[in-house]
């Protein structure tokens, strides 16, 4: 029984004719339950084909965006996570903007101990942007967390050699 109420509250995965919608869309998120929220455990999607438009010149923006959590009661459902994230495709914000309008809206659905967004964007004009958010639950130890990982984030950035 308790596959089947999962199931209710999962709409999206195993079907196989989905429409994307290509302008912002929140609402396509889905979570399920955590079976474990007695342990801690990271939780982490690399998002390599991400696309939004320059709300200015409507050209579009390439990422690859890292989300990682610790969950608590709810996780987010992989498939209506790609679905939500294609929905940028069309929509028009800076890349610190969408970085922190995909942790709002993530910590709003799952409420999760802790969570972080880094956009890793492709140059246009010769720069590129990293914008990177993150949010630990207040008065936890994952405020902490978050404080620490915060401030010491990008203290050995990676070689880049592809952009």
């Amino acid at each position: 029984m308790p596959r089947e109420k999962e199931k209710e509250n999962i709409t999206l995965l195993g079907e196989k004719h989905v429409p994307y919608d290509y302008d912002y869309h929140p609402e396509v998120l889905e979570t399920f339950e955590n079976k474990h929220p007695d342990h801690d455990y990271w939780v982490k999607f690399n998002c390599p084909e991400f696309t939004a438009l320059c709300p200015i010149t409507g050209q579009p923006d390439y990422a690859t965006l890292y989300i990682s959590y610790v969950p608590a009661v709810r996780m987010v459902e992989s498939k209506s996570l790609k679905l939500y994230l294609v929905s940028f495709r069309n929509h028009g914000d800076f890349h610190e903007d969408v970085v922190n309008v995909i942790l709002k809206d993530l910590v709003r659905l799952m409420e999760p101990k802790y969570i972080e967004v880094w956009g890793k964007f492709l140059p246009r004009g010769g720069i590129s942007i990293d914008p990177y958010t993150n949010y630990g639950k207040p008065g936890t130890k994952y405020e902490k967390l978050a404080e620490h990982r915060f401030m010491e984030h990008d203290l050995y950035p990676e070689k880049v050699d592809n952009r």
